[in-house]
C-alpha cells in the first residue's frame, strides 16, 4: 500500500511540475502515472548502473554529477513514454532538480501519523 501511496504523490509531482514548467508536458494524470511508474524502474535498474560507470567524475564533482544522472533518466523517460515530453537537458536538469524537491515536500504532506 505504501507503493501506491508513494507512486501516486510522486505522480502528482510530475502533473504540478508539467503544468509549471514550460519545456515539460504531460498527457492528463493518467499519464504523470505511467511517468512516475517508469521513473520509478529507471530508477531501480539503469540509475545503479550508471552510477557505477561514472563513479570516478561523481568522485571527481562530489556528488554533482548524479544531478547529470537524474536528467538522463529524465530524458530515457520521455524517449519511452509518448504522452511525456522534455525539451532539452537543460529543462530535464531543472525539472529533475524540482521534482525531488516537490517529491520531499509533498511527502511531508501526506506522511502517515505513526503509532506509537
Amino acid at each position: 500500500m505504501n507503493l501506491l501511496i508513494r507512486l501516486l504523490i510522486n505522480a502528482l509531482a510530475v502533473f504540478i511540475l508539467a503544468h509549471l514548467l514550460g519545456g515539460v508536458k504531460v498527457d492528463g494524470y493518467l499519464g504523470a502515472i505511467i511517468v512516475a511508474f517508469v521513473l520509478a524502474i529507471l530508477n531501480l535498474f539503469v540509475k545503479p548502473i550508471l552510477i557505477i560507470f561514472t563513479l570516478p567524475v561523481t568522485i571527481l564533482t562530489l556528488g554533482l554529477f548524479l544531478l547529470v544522472i537524474n536528467a538522463l533518466i529524465i530524458l530515457l523517460a520521455d524517449k519511452l513514454i509518448d504522452g511525456f515530453g522534455v525539451n532539452g537537458f537543460w529543462t530535464a536538469l531543472i525539472f529533475s532538480i524540482l521534482l525531488s524537491i516537490l517529491q520531499s515536500f509533498l511527502y511531508t504532506i501526506f506522511k502517515e501519523p505513526k503509532n506509537d
